[in-house]
């Protein structure tokens, strides 16, 4: 076991370890070596080494999405940090705990003009939970300090020491306590490639203050409010499987007067639930009736909780169509997506519910209604599928039905998670996507990062434009075999062809569209995948049992749809339910 003969660098590492912070990626550089040394030689970390860091960053998102603990991101100095800023916006927005620890120059080497050198401090700061700017320890490197720096002689190390170890605790506090990332910025002045056996620091143990669940709501009022409501609707975001027990999911679905929506992103499956919100709302919107009905989906009470709703549609109706009372659930945080919150409930969905003390009723008139919808529509989609050409949303449905059960699936960003939420999934996949800012930046590095640690194999479900746009995250040594990744090229920003504006132009072409001819056989080639490509719905499903089968090494399927037609069969499916 070795440690780098730095203290701060050594303090880090003994206050991870006495934390249990135990994954590090860490990218290539010279000023982090402190760090490299001391994390790569000592048996009880698990490192990674991820060149690209706007990759090593969403993998290492991606390890604690899955791990439900934080993991850490180490780079050197410079521009390399500010690669990181993506996966912290989306770790801030989704509520994971990455910790980000830079190395930096000495602060009399900033804006001298030295290479790999810019203002490291306060970089991150609108998106962290807390922000560590260490001090540059006095015993090492005098004679440099001394020279350059010498005002910071003014501080003895034992203060330098101190202010340290309560920085990185404060830090670390957050993280695991907020499930927030966080930022330690860390001085170094050469020599830094010195090495010890023994550390020459004794930390001092940082114990967390204990976070305790206090019940503030007035339960029995908002019980008597759920009691009184005849029209109520629970919306559920992003979630994790598991988050909701099945005797709740029974309790509120046994509620007469309630509609329970969910997303593919939710986890959440249950027969008598409505999991395809678009199909509900995309007919009220073409119909000449579309207020009267709008006002008969229009809920008295609305309970919301998980993450971010994917579905623009239900954020629409239920901005316009407010209801008297929204609540939101969640012990951290809760945005006013609708502007008419009126309750944050501090709690865990599953604690919150059974103080209610749901109990079965008669179905009424507003749940009754709404499951005639839902049957047609279901029926109606059967029937589109019968009758229109290959494309992306023939491609979607067939997909989805031959996901291998207890698959987890990640979703890109864009078209990928829109498609996803118009059909079902089995209820065995566990279903994530980087809806915290819902960026197509790091999907493909988020899913290999959570694929290291899960049991079952996993598939990411990706378009063109994400896919190449992450391809670095192709670029390490810890794909497992089982990785699938089924690509859905359609030659451009699909997507923005049933956005409002679209024009068949040169111009909307190269600047919205992105329109391309680029394939991934050559990529799968240089990053040894095996490789597949269907071109026709015979060529998908004649795929479907060989790509899922074992293999000694990961898989794509690349699935080429026509580029003109998609937006026309999307548009023309609501079109046909209505």
């Amino acid at each position: 076991m070795m440690y780098s003969d730095i203290p701060s660098a050594q303090t880090l590492v003994l206050y991870f370890k006495s934390k249990g912070v135990k994954h590090i990626v860490i990218s290539p550089g010279s000023r982090n070596a402190p760090l490299t040394i001391s994390f790569t030689k000592n048996p009880f970390f698990r490192c990674y080494s991820v060149v690209d860091e706007r990759c090593a960053a969403f993998f290492a998102l991606g390890m604690a999405q899955q791990l439900q603990e934080p993991v850490a991101v180490v780079c050197t100095s410079g521009s390399a940090l500010l690669n990181y800023y993506p996966a912290v916006a989306e770790a801030f927005y989704s509520d994971i705990p990455l910790i980000v620890v830079s190395a930096d120059r000495p602060s009399y080497r900033i804006d001298i003009g030295d290479g790999q050198t810019i203002r490291q401090e306060h970089v991150l700061e609108r998106h962290i939970g807390y922000e560590a700017n260490l001090k540059q320890d006095v015993n090492h490197a005098t004679d440099k300090i001394s020279n350059y720096g010498p005002w910071l002689l003014e501080e003895s190390q034992e203060t330098v020491q101190q202010f340290n170890e309560s920085e990185i605790g404060k830090a670390l506090e957050a993280t695991f306590q907020q499930k927030s990332p966080v930022h330690i910025n860390i001085p170094f002045e050469e020599p830094l490639y010195g090495k010890v056996e023994t550390p020459s620091v004794v930390i001092n143990e940082i114990p967390f203050e204990p976070s305790e669940m206090i019940i503030d709501q007035n339960l029995e009022e908002l019980s008597k409010i759920w009691k009184e409501c005849t029209r109520k609707m629970i919306l559920v975001g992003v979630d994790r499987p598991g988050t909701l027990d099945e005797s709740i999911m029974e309790k509120l679905a046994s509620d007469g007067n309630t509609l329970v929506f969910t997303e593919t992103t939710s986890n959440l499956h249950h027969p008598d639930f409505f999991p395809s919100i678009d199909s509900i709302i995309a007919p009220i919107e073409k119909s000449k009736d579309s207020d009267e009905l709008f006002k008969k989906l229009q809920p008295e009470l609305l309970v919301t909780f998980g993450g971010l709703i994917v579905s623009k549609k239900i954020k629409a109706f239920l901005r316009k169509y407010k209801p008297e009372h929204h609540w939101h659930i969640d012990s951290k945080k809760a945005y006013n997506t609708f502007y008419c919150l009126t309750e944050h409930i501090k709690l865990n969905p599953n604690t919150f519910f059974n103080h209610l003390e749901i109990s079965p009723t008669k179905t009424g008139e507003y749940k009754s209604y709404w499951e005639t919808i839902k049957s047609k529509y279901e029926a109606k989609r059967e029937a589109y599928l019968e009758q229109i050409p290959f494309s992306d949303f023939l491609v979607f449905d067939r997909l989805m039905k031959y996901i291998p059960k207890g698959y987890q699936v990640h979703l890109a960003n864009s078209s990928t998670v829109r498609y996803a939420q118009l059909f079902p999934m089995h209820k065995s996949l566990k279903v994530f996507c980087n809806r915290g800012t819902s960026g197509i930046d790091g999907s493909s590095s988020t899913a290999v990062g959570a694929s290291v640690h899960y049991p079952e194999p996993t598939l990411l479900v990706t378009g063109d434009l994400s896919f190449f746009y992450d391809s670095n995250a192709l670029w390490n040594q810890y794909i497992r075999p089982d990785f699938r990744i089924i690509l859905i090229n359609n030659g451009g920003g699909g997507i923005f062809r049933i956005l409002p504006g679209k024009e068949e132009t040169e111009e909307f072409t190269t600047y919205f569209e992105t329109h391309h001819a680029l394939t991934a056989e050559h990529l799968a080639q240089m990053y040894e995948f095996g490789y597949d490509r269907a071109e026709n719905e015979t060529e998908v499903l004649q795929n479907m049992d060989s790509f899922y089968s074992p293999s000694a090494k990961p898989k794509i399927l690349e699935i080429s749809t026509p580029r003109e037609l998609n937006n026309k069969i999307l548009l023309g499916y609501f079109d046909f339910i209505s």
